[in-house]
């Protein structure tokens, strides 16, 4: 569909609240005064909206369904809609990457803090959800901005539950078994790149009879025979700048060569420090947010993310 209008060159602002109202629509600009946006119901209603508007602040406006026979194709109208809503998932990516990158800088004790940066991954989410409406024809940057939106939140939950008391201080935590066995080991919902890794870990070379359990994280209060991680007051979280999984390959004195360079990976995606800079990193985290969305659950995210960390482990036990 097309809007083809003429806006009144004064006062300046009603290009302006035109230009906002089309944006908000998704309508991309083919030429000057000739926008797109993909046929729909609701498409039709909304331009036929904005049309009128603008015929009362004194301007021109039609709106058509038509078919391009010359000059452009409509898989090319396709292509300029998916970069549009590229453009706009790229926008929302590096925005929930500069608050994930943020938020380590507040300190646990800043509540009003917290809460401000909570309060923008929710404008974040719903401007997602906005571009997400408009994206007609799913542009590939949507699940990028999705599982950047996740981490974001999941910085904000473990700041959340490092104010209860967990802040780098492992003389308060419980020291568990030295080689646990068939152990539950508890950690927060919606588990990303750490507890997913982490997961892998306990599994492959702590406690390979391991369950997990998944909770809010919030004031959990362990049961008997059940061990923490990647949480607050756990026995195995962030320490001394450290990752969780760096914690634990640390504690277990795990001494495989292999195990070092997966820690780096992690150790930049989730801390997001480039402290290592392994060129593996960027592939290995599009891999996590792209099962993350996939998955059904933590325990699907669990059981998706262990072949990732089998193939890493192997390739890197073959350049060993």
């Amino acid at each position: 569909m097309f809007l083809i209008h003429q806006v009144p060159a004064k006062p300046d602002y009603l290009r302006v609240k035109v230009r906002r109202r089309l944006a908000q629509l998704g309508a991309v600009a083919l030429k000057n005064s000739v926008y797109v946006l993909p046929a729909s119901p609701e498409g039709r209603s909304r331009l036929g909206e904005l049309a009128r508007e603008i015929l009362r602040l004194g301007g021109e406006a039609l709106v058509c369904q038509a078919e391009l026979l010359e000059g452009l194709a409509d898989g090319s109208l396709e292509d300029l809609l998916r970069r549009a809503s590229d453009a706009e998932y790229t926008a929302i990516t590096a925005e929930a990457k500069r608050l994930a990158s943020t938020l380590r800088r507040v300190r646990a004790s800043d509540e009003a803090g917290r809460r401000r940066f909570g309060q923008a991954v929710e404008r974040l989410r719903t401007r997602f959800d906005q571009a997400v409406a408009r994206d007609a024809f799913e542009a590939r940057g949507r699940d990028e901005a999705a599982g950047h939106i996740s981490l974001a939140a999941g910085h904000i939950s473990l700041a959340e539950d490092l104010a209860q008391g967990v802040e780098e201080n492992d003389k308060r935590r419980p020291q568990p078994a030295a080689s646990p066995s068939g152990a539950t080991w508890v950690t927060r919902k919606g588990v990303m790149v750490d507890r997913i890794a982490s997961a892998w870990l306990i599994r492959r070379f702590i406690d390979s009879l391991a369950d997990f359990k998944f909770v809010t994280g919030r004031g959990y209060r362990p049961k008997n025979g059940e061990i923490r991680f990647d949480m607050a007051e756990a026995e195995y979280t962030h320490h001394n700048g450290h990752c969780t999984f760096e914690v634990l390959i640390e504690r277990f004195k795990l001494r495989d060569s292999a195990l070092r360079p997966i820690a780096e990976i992690v150790h930049d995606l989730d801390l997001e420090d480039s402290r290592y800079g392994r060129e593996e990193t960027a592939g290995v985290g599009r891999m996590i947010v792209g099962l993350a969305i996939a998955s059904t659950g933590d325990e699907e995210r669990i059981a998706q993310g262990g072949p990732v960390f089998d193939s890493l482990y192997q390739s890197f036990r073959r350049r060993a």
